[in-house]
């Protein structure tokens, strides 16, 4: 019911013209009708395993939104809005563990060099949680102050950083789960850090602004106002360039080092999914006018635009030959030349699609849908694109670090 509720005010808000609330500009799916789903369980397809095949799907209690994260192992983690964190075999689809948290599940799990998964507990839970990859037991907790949205990232010496909506930056010990240092922005922060090579932690605020911190200190290195909320998490590119989507509408482009605006384009409504960077430096990001954009990463010049039947939350991810997936409202996943802007196929789930891809080694897609299910889909990539930033959180563990230089 409260899922109903909140689609129903976002869709009002957005035909009206309206700002939406602050410390939630990105409400839940609105779930499939329970009468239509089953009990959580994996189903393996055996159809001839062409592109877009459904090699199996895997049945939660509630929608899935969050974006699967793939162990180095091949076992898939993904949380669903029935309060659990799920561990799969990425081959059958099988469980191999669940973990119940608090409430429901949104943030996107990361998983640390020695398989240790992190997640956050959920819109009531206020908490990180650290699980062992194996079991599923948990290690440790970390309370924040309100709901935890934000996605973790882990940096080179284990450090998980994670955004909440008591308005901090939270930077943790990854084995103890100490709290290593805080920073305070003006709102609420639901976007997913993310690390430079450097170590610089950027992340975007409901408070509208972008900020670069010390990943050792927390100590503010620069910050750089946009139009609107930020909830898009960001991506490094190869010289460091920073790019972020705004509430604005916008797409921005930054210096890494300065937080100088290199270019910004606009889109026809907010910019929520997060960006992209195929290996020749085009930048592919969705927005709420149902397109999804390739734009020059140098320049910020439009190559091309693919519009969907729904508006594009779910955050592109780009396969070993180029090809683009994204999800959209209108309950498709869609496979894209990444060249041309032209549509390879299309996969229909059975309700809306917020959830962002995640490429496996073999290039099969991971992707959640509101019809409570998670695909197992393949592909003819093989594997993610060898690119600075391929997918949300840049690499199959959604470490969201760029790598070393």
């Amino acid at each position: 019911m409260r899922i109903t509720i909140i689609l129903a005010a976002l869709t009002l808000a957005l035909g009206c013209g309206k700002e939406e609330s602050q410390f939630n500009p990105k409400p839940p799916t609105k779930s499939a009708p329970a009468s239509e789903v089953k009990t959580p369980s994996a189903k393996p397809k055996t159809e001839t395993k062409k592109p877009d095949t459904v090699l199996w799907e895997f049945v939660t209690g509630e929608a899935v939104t969050a974006s699967p994260a793939i162990g180095s192992n091949g076992t898939v983690f993904v949380g669903s809005y029935d309060k659990k964190l799920y561990a799969l075999n990425g081959k059958s689809g099988v469980k191999q563990w669940e973990f119940v948290t608090g409430d429901w599940v949104v943030s996107s799990p990361a998983i640390g060099s020695d398989g240790t998964v992190y997640v956050g507990g959920g819109y009531n839970d206020k908490k990180l949680f650290a699980l062992n990859g194996k079991s599923g037991v948990k290690l440790w907790e970390f309370v924040t102050g309100e709901e935890v949205r934000s996605s973790p990232a882990i940096g080179s010496d284990g450090t998980v950083y994670v955004g909440s909506d008591d308005n901090k930056l939270y930077a943790i010990n990854g084995k103890s789960g100490v709290k290593l240092w805080e920073f305070e922005t003006g709102a609420g922060v639901t976007s997913s850090p993310a690390i430079g090579s450097d170590g610089t932690v950027y992340v975007g605020s409901h408070d509208k602004k972008v900020y670069a911190l010390d990943g050792k200190s927390g100590a503010k290195k620069w910050e750089f106002k946009t139009g609107g909320e930020v909830t898009s998490s960001l991506a490094i590119g190869s010289d460091g360039t920073v790019y972020v989507g705004s509430g604005d509408n916008k797409l921005y482009a930054l210096n890494g080092k300065s937080g100088v605006k290199q270019w910004e384009f606009e889109t026809g409504e907010n910019v929520w999914s997060s960006p992209a960077i195929g290996s020749d430096g085009t930048v592919y990001v969705g927005s709420v006018d149902k397109k999804l954009y390739a734009i020059k990463g140098k320049s910020g010049i439009k190559l091309w635009e693919f519009e969907t039947g729904g508006m594009v939350w779910s955050s592109p991810a780009i396969g070993s030959d180029g090809t683009v997936y994204v999800g959209s409202y209108d309950k498709k996943l869609y496979a894209i030349n990444g060249k041309s802007g032209v549509k390879l196929w299309e996969f229909e789930t059975g309700f809306e699609m917020e959830s962002s891809p995640a490429i496996g080694s073999d290039g099969t897609i991971y992707v959640g849908s509101g019809d409570f299910k998670l695909y197992a889909i393949k592909t003819d990539s093989q594997g993610p694109a060898k690119s600075p930033w391929p997918m949300r959180g840049q690499n199959p563990q959604h470490t969201g670090r760029a790598p070393a230089k």
